[in-house]
């Protein structure tokens, strides 16, 4: 009898995830199969569940680009991963390998790129096919509910923060701190960065005041920038925006400092209002960050593993991932949530 396994899957854009009993996928060449211990829930699936980016997923598709697990099969010429190794899937599921971007550590923006629980299905099922040259290492000692946010959220905070190119010593702005923003101060902090965390919420600033934040500013107050720039001495070297609001990327630019770099990683609807004069007369750079490369994501994983870094995580079964998205889409989750695989 063939093995069966629980997945959730989205089998029409706008409507609920359909939970299914399916095959367990048998790998071929050069793949592995994962049995899933943990997948974060990340607000890119709510987008892919709802078919909101121009690249549509095919129907049906299992979501979810935070899989963590154990290696239990490996497909022929696989010699990168052994059986038994904990490895994540991550966003960048694979690349072609060849190309000028790929060539150059840039994998994530190959034209041939595949995409974890969105091109491929993902960890919102108790087993996940994956490409054993790109998926994620987890060191030892890191637990895998730990590490499923890391994989996506840890390294798009990172490598935005390497984007902005600032110096230890040198200040950052973190606008959001949310599922990304809290990791983000907590990065910038352990790469010798000065952080002003901003957001809309005091209770989120409060937070990043624990998490290590130099200074916190409300982004509601009418003088938020001038507030901003006071606090940094001229503007921030480094901005990275990761809340999707238009309101944080007009005032992002604004806060950086000339000869400074703004890195845009949320993606809200509409179009970015760019004050232009601003950005030519102040030398401002805007750069936009997606996700890491796998150097990336080992730096990412490695601060993690040596305690510097931690998501604020909360736990919850498969069987709740409606719920989770219905709150997402509200606004309700705080940090991120993790799926639990583990047996109850």
């Amino acid at each position: 009898m063939t093995p069966k396994m629980q997945a959730a899957q989205v089998e029409h854009f706008g409507k609920p995830l359909v939970f299914k009993e399916l095959d367990v996928p048998v790998p071929g060449p050069g793949q592995i199969l994962v049995k899933t211990e943990a997948c974060g829930v990340c607000h890119t699936d709510l987008h892919a569940r709802d078919g909101d980016w121009p690249l549509k997923p095919p129907l049906p598709f299992t979501p979810g680009h935070e899989g963590i697990g154990i290696v239990t099969a490996l497909g022929d010429g696989v010699t990168a991963v052994k059986k038994g190794d904990r490895v994540g899937v991550p966003w960048l599921y694979s690349a072609c390998g060849h190309c000028e971007f790929c060539l150059a550590a840039q994998e994530p923006v190959c034209a041939e790129a595949q995409f974890g629980g969105y091109t491929r299905n993902g960890g919102f099922a108790e087993y996940i096919l994956a490409d054993p040259n790109y998926v994620a290492h987890i060191p030892a000692g890191l637990y895998a509910v730990d590490a499923a946010p890391l994989i996506c959220a840890g390294i798009t905070s990172y490598k935005g923060l390497k984007e902005t190119q600032a110096k230890p010593g040198q200040w950052v702005v973190i606008s959001g701190i949310g599922g990304l923003g809290h990791l983000g101060v907590q990065y910038a902090k352990a790469m010798g960065l000065h952080v002003c965390a901003v957001d809309i919420d005091d209770a989120k600033l409060a937070h990043a005041t624990r998490l290590g934040a130099d200074a916190v500013v409300n982004a509601k107050h009418a003088d938020a920038v001038a507030a901003v720039v006071k606090a940094t001495g001229g503007g921030a070297h480094g901005v990275l925006i990761t809340a999707p609001s238009l309101p944080a990327f007009e005032q992002g630019v604004r806060m950086t400092r000339k000869h400074g770099t703004c890195v845009l990683v949320g993606i809200p609807p509409g179009e970015f209002p760019t004050p232009l004069f601003d950005v030519v007369a102040n030398c401002i750079t805007i750069r936009g960050s997606f996700v890491g490369n796998r150097r990336d994501m080992a730096e990412a994983l490695a601060f993690a593993a040596d305690g510097k870094v931690k998501a604020d995580i909360e736990l919850q079964p498969l069987s709740a991932i409606n719920k989770v998205f219905d709150r997402l889409a509200k606004g309700e989750v705080p940090s991120r949530v993790v799926l639990d695989f583990s047996p109850r």
